[in-house]
């Protein structure tokens, strides 16, 4: 199936600040056959993210940082979390833009190689948002300490692991969260191939 057996017969904004709610009424084409019953949807408009796992293939260590997280307050008893370095892409720029500059203000980090992993939905049931994934190639000497935009309310603690600690935080759940569980297998899996390639 495509696009085209998708029907909109409706979609309004509901809400729209940073972020954007809309509701749709939509039909789509069955498995079966034929156009369904007509559903009301409810779709989180973002934009598109970008995450970058820094790998220092010499090292073989990983650069992670810990913030505060609204989305995980509620739920979790930390809610600050072991993450990548990310962003939205918000204004004109390509993912690898985004990836670079992000590294920069979030851990005072240059990235001198870039690796595409993926792009994927995180939650595509109600949101549109597409992540693009990367690991990013770096020197962790010397990496630490606390960074952000002050101006964006950014207070990021920058931590330097091995990869096979990052590895067992994934295994026991202290890393919690999508792209960087994403990122870190998928490091687990090629680790080989990178750190022949970029040491």
């Amino acid at each position: 199936m495509s696009q085209a057996d998708v029907e909109v017969l409706q979609r309004e904004t509901c809400f729209k600040g940073f972020y954007r709610l809309d509701r749709l009424q939509l039909r789509h084409r069955q498995f079966a056959g034929g156009m369904g019953p007509q559903l009301s949807r409810e779709l989180f408009v973002r934009h598109d993210a970008v995450c970058v796992l820094p790998y220092d293939p010499q090292r073989d260590s990983v650069v992670l940082i810990e913030q505060f997280r609204v989305g995980a307050m509620d739920k979790s008893s930390n809610p600050w979390l072991l993450e990548l370095v990310a962003g939205l892409i918000d204004k004109d720029e390509q993912p690898e833009e985004v990836a670079r500059r992000e590294a920069v203000e979030e851990a005072d980090l240059e990235l001198t190689a870039l690796w595409p992993i993926t792009q994927y939905y995180p939650s595509p049931g109600g949101s549109d948002e597409r992540v693009h994934l990367y690991i990013g190639r770096c020197d962790s000497e010397g990496a630490g300490g606390v960074h952000g935009l002050a101006e964006e309310g950014e207070d990021i603690r920058v931590h330097v692991w091995p990869l096979e600690d990052a590895l067992q935080a994934v295994k026991d759940g202290r890393i919690d969260n999508a792209a960087s569980i994403i990122a870190l297998q998928w490091l687990a899996l090629n680790r080989a191939e990178v750190r022949g390639l970029w040491s």
